[in-house]
């Protein structure tokens, strides 16, 4: 299956270059659908006129993103310097308190696939 989603800049040039291996999303209803082996075409925004695409190679599911940045190495988000307050604060900036509670944290393992067409 493919999904869409939408990135701003820095996420989306990083898994462009190969940097970011785990993206981060909320464990919502809709990224449920998501499974080992799918697709994921992300847009640059705020155009989306740049598309990348990727293949999910596996689904970490937690509690909170604090529980997330223990379990995984801050180099898979190309995060490698920051510190764990850094990355917390980052996420709360897209993702509330509230939300995080509701849902919880998805880490999706991603590599970079080729486009099928180059324009």
């Amino acid at each position: 299956m493919r999904h869409q989603m939408t990135l701003f800049i820095e996420p989306f040039r990083s898994i462009k270059s190969g940097r970011k291996t785990v993206e981060v999303r909320l464990n919502s209803e809709n990224k449920r659908q998501i499974q080992i082996g799918d697709t994921i075409e992300f847009e640059l925004l705020p155009d989306r006129t740049e598309k990348i695409n990727v293949l999910v190679e596996d689904l970490m599911v937690f509690k909170t993103f604090e529980e997330m940045y223990s379990s995984i190495t801050f180099k898979e988000f190309d995060c490698g310097h920051w510190t764990m307050n850094e990355m917390i604060d980052a996420t709360y900036k897209i993702y509330s308190s509230q939300q995080e509670a509701m849902w919880g944290a998805l880490g999706i393992r991603i590599k970079l696939i080729e486009n099928e067409l180059k324009l």
